[in-house]
Parts: structure tokens; C-alpha cells; sequence
């Protein structure tokens, strides 16, 4: 058994023991969300300090709300539609809450360039969300793209921990906004698809109803 095996399932045994203990304790899945959403409220105003290495364990530990919040929920039976609702906005407070830290610690060294590229990495990350929740309003699914929540926290917490938080700055930047057109582009080509199969079939009942 290969040593990422190992570290696996011992993570795995570890976070099913934390559900079951969160499970008979009754806690709403809900807290545990907004819970979570303080945590990286605690994360930001670490950023703001510049002590990235502490925000970067604290978002860490905010992670596992995030990771046992829905498992609580489906061990407790107490999936909800507003609870996924209510996860998905708090998640986005919480990543806009750790990008505002980072806005006001360049802010306070007087590194403008770097308070503008934060602020297109606010507008992407936000603008990744939005572009399939408005799509799906369209089509059944959007989930193209790479730069989705969970890989940009695994790369903020790689930034901070390694002091290349500049560097991940710019991926994300990059990868999110990639990610939105990628977005654009799928959504008009699956909706074309659905308006042309819509327009078949439309034809198709109407040579039928002529046929005698």
C-alpha cells in the first residue's frame, strides 16, 4: 500500500468519525455552513495582517466545515433544497471575505498592481458561479472548466503556505476568467443544440398533423 493510500484512508476514517460524532450531536448542517463562513471571515482579517501562513491554516480548518457540512446533512436526512442554496451564497461570501483580506494588505503596503489584479481575481471568481447558475437557468447543466471553488482555495492555500501568493494570484486571474468563456461558449453552443432539436420537433408534428 502506496504511502498517498495510506494518507487517504486514514483522512477518510477521520472525517466519517466527524460526521458521525456532528451527526449525534444534532447540530444543524446549516451552522456548520455559517460556521465555516466565520472561520474565513477569521482567515481574511489574517491576510489583512499579512500572516498568510496562519490565514492558510485557518482556511485549511474552515475546508473541513465545508467538507462535513453536507455529509451531516445527508447522515441526519436533513438535505434541503435551501440548504444547497445557502451553502453556495456563503461560499461565496467566504471567497470574497479572504480576497478582500488580500485587497486591504496590498492596500496598506501601497502595492496598487497588486490591489487591482485581487480585484479581477474578486470578478472571476464570483463571475465562475455566476455564469453557471445562469446558464442552468438555461440548459440542464454547465459545469465545464477548470478553475471551480475547490481549486482555487487549494491554490490560495498553496500561495500563502509558500509565499507565491502573487503567482496564484495571477493563475487564478487567468484560469477563472477562462473558465467563464469556457462557460459562454458551451451554454450558447448546448442552447442552439436545444433550439434546433426544439424546431425538429416542431416539424416533425406538423408534417404529421398534415399527413391524411
Amino acid at each position: 500500500m502506496t504511502y498517498t493510500r495510506v494518507v487517504g484512508i486514514t483522512f477518510g476514517w477521520m472525517i466519517d468519525h466527524i460526521v458521525r460524532w456532528l451527526a449525534l450531536s444534532r447540530i444543524h448542517p446549516n451552522v456548520l455552513t455559517f460556521l465555516g463562513l466565520l472561520i474565513n471571515i477569521w482567515a481574511a482579517y489574517l491576510f489583512a495582517q499579512g500572516r498568510f501562513r496562519a490565514a492558510a491554516a485557518v482556511v485549511i480548518g474552515a475546508g473541513l466545515f465545508d467538507m462535513v457540512d453536507g455529509r451531516v446533512a445527508r447522515a441526519t436526512d436533513r438535505v434541503t433544497r435551501f440548504g444547497g442554496f445557502f451553502d453556495s451564497v456563503l461560499d461565496r461570501y467566504s471567497d470574497l471575505a479572504l480576497f478582500m483580506g488580500l485587497l486591504v494588505y496590498y492596500a496598506s503596503i501601497n502595492r496598487f498592481f497588486y490591489i487591482v489584479l485581487t480585484a479581477i481575481v474578486m470578478t472571476g471568481s464570483v463571475m465562475v458561479s455566476y455564469a453557471r447558475a445562469r446558464a442552468e437557468c438555461t440548459i440542464p447543466k454547465c459545469k465545464v472548466g477548470f478553475l471551480e471553488r475547490p481549486e482555487r482555495v487549494v491554490l490560495i492555500i498553496i500561495g500563502a503556505l509558500f509565499g507565491r501568493m502573487a503567482a496564484v494570484l495571477w493563475v487564478i486571474a487567468v484560469l477563472s476568467n477562462l473558465t467563464v468563456i469556457h462557460r459562454m461558449i458551451y451554454t450558447w453552443q448546448e442552447a442552439r443544440r436545444l433550439e434546433d432539436a426544439q424546431l425538429r420537433a416542431v416539424s416533425a408534428s406538423t408534417v404529421k398533423d398534415k399527413v391524411p
